[in-house]
């Protein structure tokens, strides 16, 4: 091998190590660090479009490209493309909710080890190693604070009560369950009859309180933990002339959410702050980008919306557009 050869093959070993050859999992591009996706877990939805209010204006506002890109229907089968998809583009950041704590760490996985930093938004990953930064409601204390309004909604009246969660594996809703059923034993008087998955559909909320209806005659109280669930129940106790005679506390304050407690369809709402969680997971990934310091876990506030004072706290109302 001559001199020249050796002299030519060692410059394109060093242009390959300096990255002229691409690295493992960057799809041959160096990315944009200045571009951040955010991932809900689903589309069209009040709360993650109010999530996506805060992250549009907390990004634009530090020079930050903006993309949103939701699946049709909360399902890991349909998020894992997308997450593939904006992979390929290498961006700087991505803020994702998760719609299954296990079957989304691979493909979050893919992102972090391209180098892309992983927030976490709404829900997360029991693999804690993955996202640089977690920002959620305080779900378990969500539910709590339900069994406690919906404790007091009763008024010492004796019944059954029923929490209607979305999907097993749902991180949010799963703390929310299991918070109001650590509270409801507190109070005596009312008698939990468990909980039961709706795969985040409306009719099947519907349906299901209907069902509990014909099962438990003396059923007081209905906790519903999200707003599909929330709308379905509300649905299923009008259809069955129980609307009011039957307390529902739901979770999260859609516009329609809201427009059920208004008009006495639903007692009371425990409302998140999405907004915030979308603006406060951009400066977290901004820090992790920069060199800033990140913080691993942080919890926004929740509160209790009932007809009587809900006027006064319309900032906790969910979007439609921003």
């Amino acid at each position: 091998m001559s001199t020249r050869t050796v002299a030519l093959l060692g410059a394109a070993l060093l242009l390959t190590a300096c990255g002229g050859g691409g690295q493992i999992g960057d799809s041959g591009s160096s990315g944009n660090t200045k571009k951040m996706v955010l991932i809900p877990g689903v589309a069209a939805e009040p709360f993650y479009i109010s999530m996506e209010c805060g992250f549009r204006e907390a990004a634009k506002a530090k020079g930050y490209e903006v993309d949103v890109q939701a699946p049709t229907k909360f399902d890991s089968t349909l998020q894992t493309p997308i997450v593939t998809g904006v992979l390929a583009n290498k961006p700087g950041a991505v803020l994702i909710a998760p719609t299954d704590d296990k079957a989304m760490a691979g493909p979050m996985k893919q992102l972090k080890d391209a180098g892309i930093k992983v927030v976490e938004v709404d829900t997360k990953l029991e693999d804690t190693s993955i996202a640089v930064s977690t920002v959620s409601s305080n779900n378990e204390q969500g539910g709590q604070l339900a069994a406690q309004t919906l404790a007091k909604l009763a008024a010492g009246k004796s019944g059954s009560v029923l929490v209607l969660n979305t999907k097993a594996g749902t991180s949010t809703t799963d703390a929310r369950a299991k918070g109001f059923e650590d509270e409801i034993k507190k109070f005596p008087n009312l008698k939990y009859v468990g909980q039961q998955y709706t795969d985040n559909e409306p009719d099947q909320a519907a349906s299901k309180v209907t069902a509990t209806l014909a099962a438990n005659p003396d059923l007081v109280g209905v906790f519903a933990t999200n707003l599909n669930t929330g709308e379905g129940a509300a649905t299923g106790l009008r259809n069955a002339g129980k609307t009011g005679a039957v307390n529902l506390v739901g979770f999260d304050a859609s516009p329609k959410q809201v427009e059920d407690l208004r008009a006495g369809a639903v007692q009371a709402l425990i409302a998140q702050d999405p907004a915030t969680i979308g603006r406060t997971g951009v400066e977290q990934a901004i820090a992790a980008l920069e060199g800033g310091s990140v913080k691993r876990d942080i919890e926004t506030d929740l509160v209790a919306l009932t007809k009587a004072d809900m006027d006064t706290n319309q900032k906790y109302f969910y979007k439609q557009k921003c």
